[in-house]
């Protein structure tokens, strides 16, 4: 497993799959490790992904200070790996949360960037909010499920202020185009590997600073990719083409009855719209 160090001289961890074409620098939500990401439906057979765990998570090891989990501060982190890997500019790609990791790296360091992927993005760094509203709207779309009836009723205290560990149990299913045995099964294995302390960080006060990144991605060269999931709870639709819009030369794309985690629903058409963006003709 290959490590290097963090400037503050944590070591951080990463893992490679694949050895076709130029790497692919992945960033994981959550604050999370990266395994869940897995070969990203099998991206991996198109481009070399190199996956960071980023600090406090998967193998990683946890910093002394727990501020330095904070997203802002994690892009010297970004930065560091490419260095490391010796790559004059990267393509950046990024699930969930680590959406904002990646566009404020974007912002920071837009001269580095090859393209940049976002996945089912979090949009909390560009100050564009999903509302519960948002929320419902999506999840009835969901109605004939069996599992519904309990999930939507969690959503409803989830979205009132009162969430409980059960309830976000309970509205697991909505992350997923299927809640079949492998969405259980990734579910718990994500579960499992949940740092509140570092997640907690991630986000701490100060994380975001919305105007000046939304400036700085305006003057973006590089051409972005947003690709949302029809059935998206968490990153609704509307809400990546609103963060697409903030960049000169991006495309929005939604995936047809896709959750959160695209590339389990229907890994051919993932990879199909992945790879097509992330071609050297680009």
């Amino acid at each position: 497993m290959p490590t290097f160090s963090a400037p503050d001289g944590t070591t951080l961890a990463f893992h490679v799959s694949g050895e076709t074409g130029p790497p692919v620098l992945c960033l994981p939500g959550g604050p999370a490790a990266s395994a869940y990401l897995g070969d990203l439906g099998g991206l991996s057979a198109h481009r070399q992904l190199i996956r960071l765990d980023l600090r406090g998570t998967g193998d990683s090891a946890t910093p002394q200070s727990m501020d330095t989990c904070r997203c802002d501060r994690m892009v010297d982190d970004v930065e560091a790996l490419r260095t490391h890997l010796g790559l004059d500019r990267v393509d950046l790609l990024a699930h969930c949360g680590g959406a904002n990791l990646a566009t404020q790296y974007a912002a920071r360091h837009p001269e580095r960037i090859s393209s940049l992927t976002l996945i089912t993005p979090s949009t909390r760094a560009a100050g564009l909010p999903v509302t519960g509203d948002d929320r419902r709207e999506i999840a009835l779309l969901r109605r004939d499920e069996p599992w519904f009836p309990q999930a939507y009723a969690a959503l409803e205290e989830i979205v009132a202020g009162r969430p409980t560990a059960d309830g976000w149990q309970a509205i697991a299913p909505f992350s997923y185009g299927r809640w079949d045995d492998v969405a259980r099964a990734h579910q718990a294995a994500s579960d499992a590997e949940d740092n509140g302390e570092v997640m907690a960080a991630y986000a701490a006060e100060g994380a975001f600073t919305p105007d000046p990144t939304r400036k700085a991605l305006a003057d973006l060269g590089a051409h972005v990719l947003v690709l949302a999931g029809e059935v998206d709870m968490a990153a609704p639709p509307r809400v990546p083409a609103e963060l697409a819009a903030l960049f000169p030369d991006a495309e929005t794309v939604v995936q047809p009855g896709a959750g959160h985690f695209p590339w389990l629903d229907d890994a051919e058409w993932f990879t199909a719209v992945v790879a097509g963006f992330l071609t050297p003709a680009r």
